[in-house]
């Protein structure tokens, strides 16, 4: 089954995206994301040396950008100011490389978007030819604002980041996605590969993750967990839930033609 997922004009045979941090060491930063499959990789520029850093361990030694795609991200950064300046920065060091996770957070003890900051970095960096994915609250409105701003791709939460709790608010997506022209992909919260696989069911091109698998007691396992889960969500959508029927029972056999009960009736 054909069936790529495309961003920013690029396709990908991947649906599922995975963080590079929290893993004990580059070492199993890549078994990790070789074990799920993922294409794109987002970095967290301010906390992962590609090369800022001459003289330390890099993580394009083990993940080269000739192999997989980068997503330099903004992790850490709390105005639209650090979160452009970073992204600038992460230009430079990737020579021109374009396509980038924004994200701008409210606060450090829920790490929620901080919608009013996330806007106005995405107009700035869209204007300057960045392809732009973006974290955002699940609110169909805010999401609607980036995409008519041109980000490339909207990436509302399922619950907070590093949380683990799964899709909150299943309805809030399903409008997201509803009314979307560009991908949407769940970033944030998914903690095992059930909530992975809802959100796939649910409609979504794509999910982000990171801590779901590198804190998972063997990360590995859990990565390969991830990528069948996210294809099996995503076929299950493909095909089409049966309806749901609330009161009334229905036989998985056909009764017509059924053999009369004993006594003749």
């Amino acid at each position: 089954m054909h069936d790529p997922l495309i961003i920013a004009g690029k396709t990908y045979s991947s649906r599922l995206l995975v963080g590079t941090g929290k893993y004990k060491d580059f070492a199993e930063t890549k078994e990790a994301v070789d074990e799920a499959g993922a294409e794109i990789i987002t970095v967290a520029i301010r906390r992962t040396n590609i090369g800022q850093n001459p003289g330390e361990p890099s993580l394009l030694d083990v993940l080269p950008p000739s192999r997989y795609t980068l997503l330099p991200n903004t992790a850490g950064c709390y105005t639209a100011e650090d979160a452009v300046r970073t992204l600038r920065l992460a230009r430079e060091l990737l020579d021109g490389h374009s396509l980038v996770k924004l994200e701008v957070l409210g606060n450090a003890d829920n790490l929620y978007p901080n919608m009013p900051e996330t806007l106005k970095a995405a107009e700035i960096l869209v204007g300057e030819g960045f392809d732009v994915m973006v974290y955002c609250s699940d609110d169909p409105i805010q999401a609607k604002r980036l995409e008519e701003i041109g980000c490339v791709a909207v990436m509302p939460l399922a619950s907070i980041i590093g949380s683990g709790m799964g899709i909150l608010n299943p309805w809030n997506l399903r409008l997201i996605i509803d009314n979307a022209k560009v991908p949407v992909l769940v970033d944030a919260g998914v903690g095992t590969a059930s909530d992975a696989a809802i959100a796939m069911e649910l409609g979504c091109d794509a999910v982000l993750m990171n801590s779901a698998i590198a804190h998972a007691k063997q990360p590995v396992l859990m990565a390969g967990a991830m990528k069948h889960a996210v294809q099996a969500g995503r076929k299950a959508f493909l095909a089409g839930r049966m309806p749901r029927k609330l009161y009334s029972a229905s036989p998985s056999s056909p009764t017509s033609g059924m053999i009369a009960p004993s006594g003749g009736q």
